[in-house]
């Protein structure tokens, strides 16, 4: 199952994030999100933690890698490979314990742990498109299929195809 979206300004990608926000499954959840520098995975991420109520500063982790955040709806990881030269370092961010903890994991530059990362549920990706950005929902699993269902039929959610 796929969703493809013309993002044509900043708001629409932020908007893009709160739908994803807003349609979080109930069950602990991977979303990957890949794109060039500038594509908007960061606005996006920023935009989805800002709806399930971060309040406080939300940095992109390229330098710590991980960023946690205590939310209403349970901890979110948000993970940052672009800084990653090899799968293998992954095992020193203790991924077993953000399994254990994490309602929700944002992982940035996924491709480059690949074989170390579990499987998205969906994978979101981004790419600069003239002024604006395009954008590519795939559902992975049937969690992520759900997922997907609901942010297409989020009526606030008019960002155009």
């Amino acid at each position: 199952m796929m969703l493809t979206l013309r993002l044509a300004t900043a708001e629409d990608t932020e908007k893009l994030g709160q739908a994803l926000a807003r349609s979080l499954p109930q069950q602990p959840v991977i979303l990957y999100l890949e794109g060039d520098l500038g594509a908007g995975k960061t606005t996006t991420a920023r935009a989805l933690l800002r709806e399930l109520g971060v309040a406080g500063a939300v940095r992109s982790p390229t330098y710590t890698l991980i960023e946690r955040y205590e939310t209403l709806h349970g901890e979110i990881a948000h993970l940052d490979l672009y800084r990653i030269a090899d799968p293998d370092e992954l095992h020193y961010l203790a991924l077993d314990e953000l399994a254990e903890r994490s309602r929700l994991w944002l992982i940035e530059w996924p491709q480059r742990g690949q074989g170390a990362l579990p499987r998205a549920d969906l994978h979101l990706r981004l790419r600069i498109d003239g002024d604006g950005r395009s954008a590519a929902l795939a559902a992975e699993t049937d969690v992520g299929a759900e997922w997907l269902r609901r942010i297409e039929t989020d009526r606030s959610f008019a960002v155009p195809g």
